[in-house]
């Protein structure tokens, strides 16, 4: 938080503080005795009555500021910002991808970016570099980040290594228990997909956050921390990238949510063969969409 919005709370806070014991009707003290009550410029004393103006709180007219109505625990300001968390900041910036359209060689702002998805620098820095392992971002040379392109070679490497990993997940799914959770998620999963295939024509693009839903629990019987890692370039490649041709978007979710479909049957049949043609058909299907996607705009 920004010392002079922290000021500003601190401020408001306090100018609450002293309308405590007050009625409606009465006038609050002239711009100067409250900058000299509170320690603030006039400056910030402004900011805190207009924004009291704005909740109603006081009457603003000139110098008449008579209070209005009492106040409540509910008109404090937080004075510390509440930060998310990291797992929720990837959610958040894979979405601003996805919902923004970023182009490639778009560049990332940090202490911008920061106070948009409500994280400290420092750990909006540290994900960047997650990402730049990848070589999904860069750093810029006279400093912050860049989003970048991603080329055919880079897809196909990407697919290649994704179908490794994910065949030998479901190669695993086929041999767990019945009172392994897996098989609840499968059908809370199944009952998702039909839900939104029911909705397709309007909520298409919620396909996303579903589809990464569904591999992630799928790879998650897999306990591997590169897979985990993995899962994150998956994330923003394959479900959110930016260079998705969105004439076809419709189209594309509403054939993935059967190919998602029949996978879930064929795991569910215990056939190790039958989920791997399934999951290879799927994955192919992906790869060719993103190479498409890349000779689209020109980028393979």
């Amino acid at each position: 938080m920004a010392r002079t919005d922290a000021r500003f709370r601190t401020a408001y806070n306090q100018t609450l503080d002293q309308l405590v014991g007050q009625t409606p009707g009465d006038p609050l003290p002239s711009e100067l005795k409250l900058a000299e009550a509170l320690k603030v410029s006039r400056t910030v004393v402004r900011a805190v009555l207009k924004r009291l103006a704005e909740g109603g709180i006081i009457g603003l007219d000139g110098r008449h500021k008579p209070l209005l109505r009492v106040t409540t625990e509910a008109d404090r300001l937080p004075e510390r910002e509440e930060y998310i968390s990291l797992r929720e900041l990837e959610g958040r910036f894979l979405d601003w991808v996805l919902r923004f359209d970023v182009p490639a060689d778009t560049p990332l702002n940090v202490a911008q970016l920061a106070k948009q998805f409500s994280v400290p620098p420092h750990l909006l820095q540290e994900f960047l570099a997650s990402l730049g392992q990848f070589g999904l971002v860069e750093r810029r040379p006279r400093g912050g980040w860049r989003l970048l392109g991603f080329t055919a070679d880079y897809a196909v490497e990407l697919s290649e290594f994704r179908l490794l990993l994910e065949v030998n997940a479901m190669r695993t799914v086929t041999t767990l228990p019945e009172t392994h959770p897996i098989w609840r998620e499968l059908g809370r999963l199944e009952h998702d997909h039909l839900d939104l295939l029911a909705r397709i024509d309007v909520h298409f693009r919620d396909f996303s956050r579903l589809d990464e839903q569904f591999h992630a629990t799928i790879n998650g019987v897999v306990s591997n921390r590169f897979v985990v890692d993995f899962q994150k370039v998956i994330s923003l490649i394959f479900h959110y990238h930016y260079q998705w041709d969105k004439q076809l978007e419709r189209r594309r979710n509403e054939a993935a949510i059967g190919e998602h479909c029949r996978i879930i049957a064929a795991l569910r049949s215990r056939d190790p063969g039958a989920a791997e043609g399934a999951a290879r058909a799927h994955l192919a299907t992906s790869k060719e969409t993103l190479l498409a996607s890349l000779r689209v705009n020109r980028l393979g």
